[in-house]
């Protein structure tokens, strides 16, 4: 039997992907790459990071600005393999228990069944598998491939997942199974992830370019308790969604039949650049062992995200990590990265 451990669950590490052009970020990639060794710094220190790199060239650019940085070394593995991008939650595998096993789970990336130029992130999870020494599980249905990102679901590792509408159901946008009724994901969810109860919101953060992902809408911060974002300003382009996902959420059950504990995060105020709207959000957080890594915007909303957070995770450290360049890629920390639970 499968079981999808949650986040806060002991890790062996963080499976990170270093951005080797700036095609994500157009004019600010030098910022970028010591943005990431900042984010690889603070994770190093309380765990391994599993880093995919380009080549080898790259490799010992990299290492020498984390020595720069005075990184401890012997916490960096490093994987070679040529990607296209670097949002390790969504082409990245996820590893479940099988038993007493790990099991590394392909959910065949597909660039958000938006962007053509995928063909190197498809095989992270095999390249992943293979340096963990852990067997690898193509995901099908019906005989088919499954596409499924991390960013899309989000677990309480007691058997109940959050996903949205409108990222795996939408008709018409960014179709990643065409025809899937939640029926059939709920099957996936199950067999793959050993989950027994779903909840569904409705609709994601506008500018989201992976179109609902539910790491930008709402986190299981334990077992019985969700944080998820609201906005309080009535002529958001967000406040009707995100009050829709709230009301969704007062009337769902966990997996055993009692309703969740829920928490409200604030929004960041509206994060524009280069004439679009960035999916700026507090909900795209880290947990790691023994803290917490949260995204900030230079926003006055800064401080109470922080400690709303701190008060789900009493026993862990929040640090805030600024995401003001990292966001113009339409992602922060939890997109980059992957868990890899022990």
């Amino acid at each position: 039997m499968r079981r999808f451990p949650a986040e806060w669950e002991n890790q062996e590490g963080i499976l990170l992907c270093f951005p080797h052009n700036g095609n994500d970020w157009p004019g600010k990639y030098g910022a970028i790459q010591w943005a990431f060794i900042e984010f690889i710094k603070k994770i190093s220190e309380f765990e391994k990071v599993f880093l995919i790199v380009a080549d080898k060239k790259l490799q010992e650019k990299v290492s020498e600005m984390l020595m720069m940085a005075h990184v401890s070394m012997d916490k960096i593995s490093f994987i070679i393999h040529k990607t296209n991008r670097s949002w390790m939650r969504d082409s990245g595998p996820i590893i479940v228990q099988n038993g007493s096993k790990r099991e590394a789970i392909n959910f065949n990336f597909n660039g958000w069944a938006k962007y053509k130029n995928y063909q190197l992130d498809k095989f992270v999870p095999s390249k992943v598998a293979n340096h963990l020494n852990i067997p690898l599980t193509q995901a099908k249905y019906k005989g088919k491939p499954v596409i499924l990102e991390g960013g899309a679901i989000d677990v309480n590792g007691k058997g109940t997942l959050l996903t949205s509408e409108e990222c795996l159901l939408h008709p018409t946008i960014q179709i990643r199974n065409p025809n899937f009724t939640k029926e059939d994901y709920e099957a996936i969810f199950k067999e793959f992830l050993g989950i027994t109860n779903v909840i569904w919101l409705g609709d994601g953060i506008i500018g989201d370019d992976t179109h609902g992902h539910i790491d930008d809408l709402c986190r299981f911060v334990n077992e019985k308790t969700i944080i998820t974002v609201v906005e309080t300003d009535t002529k958001s382009p967000n406040y009707a969604a995100l009050q829709d996902n709230l009301e969704r959420l007062q009337k769902a059950v966990l997996e055993d039949g009692k309703k969740p504990t829920i928490v409200t995060l604030p929004m960041p105020k509206k994060v524009e650049f280069d004439g679009l709207i960035i999916p700026a959000s507090y909900a795209n957080f880290l947990i790691i062992n023994k803290i917490v890594l949260v995204p900030t915007f230079n926003d006055a909303n800064d401080r109470n995200a922080l400690n709303i957070i701190a008060d789900c995770f009493p026993d862990r450290e929040i640090i805030g990590i600024s995401a003001i360049d990292l966001i113009w890629g339409f992602g922060t920390l939890h997109c980059l990265s992957q868990q890899i639970p022990e």
